[in-house]
């Protein structure tokens, strides 16, 4: 077992090489978030979508444009707005009156990163339309059913306070994103920076220094990073404790959960452990992995009752006592 750990260990230097080069490019633009721009790399290793929530203001659009650019790959912003239709977003078909048949003219959605800006204010068609897109990574255009390019990443936005004119996401849909990311100010240092950075000279460009295929060789990598039967029995411990909270001991949790964690967080939790590791030039998960990623993964899967929202209790209160309860291994 360490002979493989220490093989794992040599390819995970020599395929994280990119990480570094990817940060450093960011970082000429955009600064502080390292949290947002480390979980956006774990969910490009990890293959699954994020959605970032924030205030306006927190270079959510910026940092997702920053890393697609230093991504040799299609990138397309679509502003979701009320009068978006589900053409707009995938495609349709044209008629073409001198040959008299249909072709299909494909919309924005083949791409391999795709930054769904305001992604709250589109209709429930739309959002369905994504919905078939981000799960089956396929999209259906009339008769004719289409496979999206690899890799394929939905980064989407969404404002927590204006919720004029928006329209929630289904639990369904939220649920299809890996994880979910909660955006806060940057510190004082990092704002003095911005405000200097931003007010001189114009934006300085970013350099592509990495190509899809090395985000696919990574993948690989991180599929074959060793996590132990112990960690694996903490991550399924952690996912019932917020179905049955009682069985964990956490009794003052029974009456503010309505519906634990999905089993898609259990697969979620082992995938985004391994990329923190791989992240981290580590060929085996670590407990810390695994409480690193267990907010991103389980805020927006753990749905609260009314009397948790009477007592101003958070699905994110819910999900610290449950990470700080269970014993870690």
């Amino acid at each position: 077992m360490d002979k493989d750990i220490e093989t794992i260990h040599k390819k995970i230097q020599k395929e994280s090489a990119f990480v570094e080069k990817i940060t450093d490019e960011i970082g000429k633009v955009v600064v502080g978030q390292k949290y947002m721009i480390e979980r956006l790399l774990i969910g490009l290793l990890s293959n699954g979508h994020v959605l970032l929530e924030g205030v306006p203001g927190l270079a959510k659009t910026l940092t997702v444009r920053m890393l697609s650019s230093a991504i040799k790959s299609d990138f397309h912003r679509i502003q979701f707005t009320p009068d978006l239709l589900p053409a707009d977003l995938i495609g349709t078909l044209i008629f073409d009156q001198k040959k008299g048949t249909f072709t299909t003219k494909k919309g924005p959605i083949f791409s391999n990163i795709i930054l769904a800006d305001e992604i709250n204010r589109s209709p429930a068609k739309v959002q369905s339309a994504l919905l078939e897109a981000m799960q089956e990574r396929t999209v259906t255009i009339g008769d004719n059913t289409f496979p999206l390019d690899d890799p394929f990443l939905v980064l989407a936005t969404q404002n927590p306070i204006e919720q004029e004119g928006t329209y929630p996401l289904p639990e369904a849909q939220v649920d299809r994103f890996m994880l979910k990311l909660s955006i806060d100010y940057p510190s004082q240092e990092e704002e003095l920076e911005i405000m200097r950075r931003m007010s001189t000279g114009p934006e300085p460009e970013i350099d592509a220094v990495v190509t899809p295929k090395n985000i696919i060789q990574a993948r690989n990598v991180v599929e074959e990073i060793y996590i132990d039967p112990k960690i694996e029995k903490y991550i399924i411990d952690i996912v019932f404790a917020t179905r049955d909270p009682e069985k964990y001991e956490l009794n003052d949790l029974v009456d503010l959960i309505a519906y634990g964690a999905s089993p898609r967080a259990s697969i979620y939790l082992v995938k985004t452990a391994k990329a923190h590791a791989f992240l981290n030039r580590r060929g085996y998960v670590t407990p810390e992995d695994v409480r690193a990623v267990g907010m991103d993964i389980l805020r927006h899967r753990v749905i609260i009752t009314y009397e948790a929202e009477a007592e101003e209790m958070t699905s994110e209160d819910v999900v610290r006592k449950v990470l700080n309860k269970i014993e870690v291994p």
